[in-house]
């Protein structure tokens, strides 16, 4: 058993590291910030914000889990990643990339394991940022992410013809095979009602981004789509009230999940699939910000930053969380400056939380998976994958047997096959993105 000398040095070390990651992460964003920023920072944020919302609870559904809880996700890890993460213009939140292994959580362990499985990638993303292991992430060859994010694309896509075609009597698997057999199984339960509200908010979105880029599609498509589904399909069209209930106004009180040893021990696979999962994300965004302001982000800060986030989301009930590339980049594109751009689009989210829960319940679901299946497809990375096949080499195999890998088996199985592959090519090389 260590002294009380040996423990007191060891807290001291600790200490250091995190005061060395943490080290003019903050005031030192803010040198020259004027009010001239702060207005563009707080219009970036409420732009982002009204992106952010029909996301929420769109990852959240698809996850397995109420759709409040995802927004409760957007408020607090998105407030939290904003000021302790190591880029100034990062957007975090619930994102489509953690739907397959949340789902899986929750049909193998519950929704309450899901929360400790969480808080344990948050503690594993702090030791990664502590220990510096942010540069290692570079060392994952690009085939490889590319091949397990198509692959999740395919999953996420496909998780939605479901409630797009209104089936019933469905039951979900965590195997892409188990739910496509029973989709074809439910086939004849089709609700034209519902088809007939998912094209409409499909329409909507794909002609809003043609004509109008810079306005919200999703929440302009889940608007008008819920607007006729409740004038024309009321009582034909299931919705968020009539299957998970009302949304409460407020933020949850802090509830501190049942951690048993016997718990840890069953969820630390699945916690570090997600604490790899969320730190490959979390710093590919971070270097999508560099490349459009010209910056640099601090690799193990932000990991750091997005470890606190996921050890406190889930006190409130919310499921894990990451950096998010698309609302990063729009968050750019609107005129962030700061980390305040992303504090402002939590408390924007929460604002309408406050004010909008309610109506939150006549929403159908139908109108839900149009926003997720064009997540799916701009996270395709299909003109990415083209490339790499054209190529013909070793990393055209890598690609190929992660992407499959991913879909037919699991992620953990596909990431570390395409890793092996990767080695035994030798093409394990660092990606093309300097992290």
């Amino acid at each position: 058993m260590p002294s009380l000398e040996e423990i007191r040095n060891r807290y001291d070390y600790m200490e250091k590291k995190v005061h060395h990651i943490m080290k003019g992460s903050f005031f030192s964003r803010y040198q020259g910030y004027s009010w001239k920023h702060l207005r563009k920072d707080l219009l970036a944020g409420t732009i982002v914000g009204i992106i952010s919302l029909p996301l929420a609870m769109s990852f959240a559904i698809a996850s397995g889990v109420k759709p409040e809880y995802g927004i409760y996700t957007t408020i607090i890890a998105g407030v939290l990643i904003s000021l302790l993460g190591g880029s100034r213009f990062q957007i975090g939140g619930p994102t489509g990339a953690f739907i397959p292994i949340l789902l899986g959580i929750v049909l193998n362990y519950g929704y309450e394991n899901l929360l400790i499985a969480g808080l344990i990638a948050g503690i594993m993303l702090c030791l990664m940022g502590i220990f510096k292991l942010g540069s290692f992430i570079k060392y994952i060859p690009q085939p490889v992410i590319i091949g397990f994010t198509s692959g999740i694309a395919v999953i996420i896509f496909t998780g939605q013809i479901a409630d797009f075609l209104g089936l019933t009597g469905m039951e979900k698997h965590e195997q892409f095979i188990a739910n496509i057999t029973e989709i074809i199984v439910h086939l004849g339960s089709i609700n034209p009602y519902s088809v007939t509200t998912a094209v409409i908010c499909l329409v909507v979105i794909l002609l809003t981004t043609m004509l109008l880029p810079r306005v919200p599609g999703s929440l302009i498509g889940l608007t008008v789509s819920t607007a006729i589904a409740t004038l024309f399909f009321s009582g034909h069209v299931p919705t968020i009230g009539t299957i998970f209930g009302s949304i409460p106004s407020t933020l949850p009180s802090f509830h501190m999940p049942d951690i048993t040893l016997e718990r840890i021990q069953m969820l630390l696979a699945p916690a570090f699939l997600i604490a790899i999962l969320g730190g490959i994300e979390s710093l590919l965004s971070a270097v999508v910000a560099d490349g459009m302001t010209h910056t640099k982000h601090n690799s193990n800060r932000e990991l750091f930053g997005q470890g606190i986030a996921n050890i406190i989301t889930p006190l409130v009930g919310g499921i894990p969380a990451t950096g998010a590339i698309a609302r990063t980049a729009t968050n750019i594109k609107s005129g962030a400056t700061s980390p305040i751009s992303g504090v402002t689009h939590g408390l924007f989210v929460f604002l309408t939380l406050l004010l909008l829960a309610p109506y939150t319940a006549h929403i159908p679901l139908a109108s839900m998976t149009p926003i997720l299946m064009v997540v799916a497809w701009n996270m395709s990375e299909r003109k990415y994958f083209i490339q790499v096949l054209k190529t013909k080499t070793g990393d055209s195999l890598v690609l190929l047997a992660t992407f499959f890998l991913t879909i037919f088996t699991s992620l953990t199985t596909a990431v570390g096959i395409g890793l092996l592959l990767s080695v035994l090519l030798r093409r394990r090389k660092p990606s093309k993105t300097d992290l």
